[in-house]
């Protein structure tokens, strides 16, 4: 089984941070992957300010280069527009690997607003990476209600492959400041500058043979 790990969002656009925090969880998670799955479109998000899904698997490609991330626009592919319906696809179209989902803080802060979020907890093990500003929100967060029995002790993390879900970690990783408002506001024509290559990709093509 090969140690994946799943990073979900907008990457609107992707930029450093993502790509800090990502090379930390392949090397505190033992991950052989992480998968950036860049989606379609976030239904808790307003999608006025979003850039077409091309220029933002663009961007996505263009940070990960040289890394063990792979951006995909697989959910497109799929036709999933929920991150529960997305993870029993990958489940069952990838046997061969075994998936952590990957959050931040701020994510979790909200998980109880997500489709669907027991049955995401129930299908694989969940590492939240801090983020500053919401670690008390998460940590008081609905969901926390129901999902502390099962957090694991962050010492123990390289051995969630074992761990049978539900299963959550914190980790905590240097902060880092950047975010893509700050990037779309000191950059705002940034779609303009990426050559796009359309959606295909070879993970895409994989999970629909």
């Amino acid at each position: 089984m090969i140690p994946t790990g799943l990073l979900g969002g907008s990457f609107n656009p992707a930029h450093a941070g993502h790509r800090r925090i990502s090379l930390e969880a392949i090397g505190r998670l033992g991950l052989t992957e992480l998968w950036w799955l860049v989606s379609p479109g976030n239904p808790l998000k307003d999608g006025s300010d979003m850039a077409p899904l091309t220029a933002r698997l663009a961007s996505a490609r263009a940070m990960a280069k040289r890394s063990r991330i792979v951006p995909t626009a697989i959910e497109a592919r799929l036709g999933t527009r929920y991150t529960a319906d997305t993870l029993r696809k990958l489940q069952r179209r990838f046997p061969n690997r075994s998936f952590i989902w990957i959050m931040g803080a701020d994510n979790l802060a909200q998980f109880h607003l997500w489709r669907d979020w027991r049955k995401i907890a129930r299908a694989m093990p969940i590492a939240v990476i801090a983020r500053p500003g919401y670690d008390a929100l998460a940590q008081n967060a609905p969901a926390m209600g129901w999902l502390r029995r099962y957090v694991r002790r962050a010492n123990h993390v390289k051995g969630w492959t074992n761990w049978s879900p539900p299963a959550l970690v914190l980790l905590r990783f240097r902060p880092d400041p950047t975010s893509a408002t700050r990037v779309r506001a000191l950059k705002p024509d940034w779609p303009s500058s990426l050559k796009t290559n359309g959606l295909r990709d070879h993970l895409s093509r994989r999970a629909l043979l």
